[in-house]
């Protein structure tokens, strides 16, 4: 399709309904949101009866496949980092005689964490239990880190929970692209995790009654204190290897 009219192309949504084909190779089953870029379906692989998730991109956050190639890319990089999800290919459909092109990845069962803490008590976490959830995010980042790259989008409706007893089964939805990773953007992921703790734990009405370990943690979440203390994801898990109640 040429470039000026791939970017006359305004679409914002797709609204797919359950049965539609894709390819001809992914049936829809459900979908399971959508956002700036695109829209997430549930689909069923046809030839191997597997379920999987396809990211649909909308023609004009799309601009020469821009988008697609960057996330393919990423995550076929992250794929030996066990909390993201796993790339699988890439394909086209036609949507009103427009070719729009998906993602096609592994699919996640669990729930997003944000749901996760709202059904807990008080809709917050006791301090061990989240400390619990922090080192198994940062284990998870760090190894992000160590590929030389970031998430750059950290918040509890982008993790999902998979399974909960003493480690947290986790897995990492949509990254975001600021460019080529900086010292700037993995350091963004390290504030993004002690404010997603800070938020676990019930936030600031909660937060003056959290014990010291918590506190020594948060640094009030001040982020020359928090990037002072912990200069890396590995500092952080060190930091709660050791952690002292």
């Amino acid at each position: 399709m040429p470039l000026a009219k791939q970017r006359k192309i305004k679409l914002t949504a797709f609204n797919l309904k359950p049965g539609t084909l894709l390819a001809e190779k992914y049936e829809i089953m459900e979908k399971l949101g959508s956002g700036w870029e695109g829209e997430v379906y549930l689909v069923k692989e046809k030839s191997a009866n597997i379920e999987r998730t396809a990211k649909l991109f909308f023609p004009q956050r799309n601009v020469r496949n821009k988008n697609i190639r960057f996330y393919a890319k990423k995550l076929h990089k992250l794929r030996h980092c066990p909390i993201v999800t796993q790339y699988h290919t890439q394909d086209t459909f036609l949507f009103r005689d427009f070719p729009i092109h998906f993602l096609v990845s592994e699919f996640v069962r669990g729930e997003r964490l944000t749901q996760f803490i709202n059904r807990q008590r008080g809709k917050r976490l006791p301090p061990y239990q989240a400390s619990r959830l922090l080192y198994d995010l940062t284990v998870g980042i760090e190894c992000i880190h160590q590929t030389n790259d970031y998430h750059g989008d950290l918040h509890s409706d982008n993790v999902m929970v998979q399974g909960c007893g003493i480690h947290f089964d986790l897995k990492l939805l949509d990254m975001f692209h600021w460019g080529s990773p900086r010292a700037e953007n993995l350091q963004a992921d390290i504030t993004d995790l002690v404010r997603l703790y800070y938020d676990a734990l019930g936030g600031q009405q909660h937060y003056r009654h959290q014990p010291r370990a918590v506190k020594e943690i948060c640094c009030g979440l001040k982020r020359s204190l928090i990037l002072r203390k912990f200069r890396s994801a590995s500092k952080l898990r060190l930091h709660l290897e050791k952690l002292r109640w």
